[in-house]
């Protein structure tokens, strides 16, 4: 081999090496580590460094590094979201984001709303800095929006009072225990009529796809895996009366994005 291709190659392995391991140390690597030493029983024992910490916030919240942890799948998952925000009829209704999420969704899904006619956008989360962050990225629309601190297993949200609720990759971080009680919640909010919009990860149709997705949730995100069967969300909201769910796959079924109607 020339040595300035293997130099190359050496430099490609590094780096992507280097990026799995500061991803690793800051997600479950840290829960890891907070395990050994006692710590899980606090409300946000479950979360992340990635996503506490302001400072590692903004290092990691670029649009080209999340599109590529999504396999660049990002921007279609968030167009089915806003698209059926766009086609519901949201004047003077609320819709609520359940749980910060990197890159634009939020901007996206904030605006799909507004020109639906929106009253209210309530962006609801457990970390405090997460909050503030979304902040900066929503400042055009700071009279449409609202903060507040919220737990996305026992939300402070009365019953039926949203008409739509949005969330982003938020199941795969929560241990096994608490996703059921996340997708219950969020349903709980929905007002008659009302819409939950969920994107997840799913499992692949193809082999190796789902070989490297398994290998990614067992190093990574280990709760994960449950959504594949045990924990699938379709399975728990079509078990909920008066709830029917379409599940839209992308990428060869790597991704989904669930739409749940709740009964009118």
């Amino acid at each position: 081999m020339l040595p300035w291709l293997t130099y190359t190659v050496f430099g490609v392995v590094a780096a992507l090496a280097s990026f799995a391991l500061f991803f690793f140390v800051l997600t479950r690597g840290a829960l890891l580590v907070r395990a050994a030493r006692g710590r899980m029983q606090r409300d946000a024992a479950h979360v992340y460094p990635l996503y506490s910490n302001m400072r590692l916030i903004r290092f990691v919240d670029f649009q080209p590094v999340i599109a590529a942890i999504l396999l660049f799948q990002y921007s279609r998952l968030v167009s089915i979201i806003t698209e059926g925000l766009q086609s519901a009829d949201l004047k003077g209704k609320q819709v609520l984001i359940t749980s910060c999420a990197f890159g634009n969704v939020m901007p996206r899904v904030v605006k799909a709303a507004v020109q639906a006619g929106v009253q209210k956008v309530l962006v609801a989360d457990l970390i405090q800095n997460e909050l503030d962050h979304a902040k900066g990225k929503l400042t055009a629309y700071a009279g449409k929006v609202v903060y507040q601190r919220d737990n996305a297993i026992a939300m402070k949200q009365a019953d039926r009072s949203v008409s739509a609720n949005v969330i982003f990759f938020l199941l795969h971080e929560l241990p096994h225990h608490l996703q059921g009680e996340a997708v219950s919640e969020a349903v709980r909010v929905l007002a008659p009529g009302g819409r939950l919009y969920l994107a997840e990860f799913h499992r692949p149709h193809g082999w190796l796809l789902r070989l490297l997705s398994w290998t990614y949730f067992k190093v990574f995100e280990p709760f994960g895996l449950a959504l594949w069967d045990t924990h699938d969300p379709v399975q728990q909201l079509q078990a909920m009366p008066g709830v029917t769910c379409e599940r839209h796959t992308v990428f060869f079924g790597n991704f989904q994005v669930i739409v749940a109607t709740k009964a009118a």
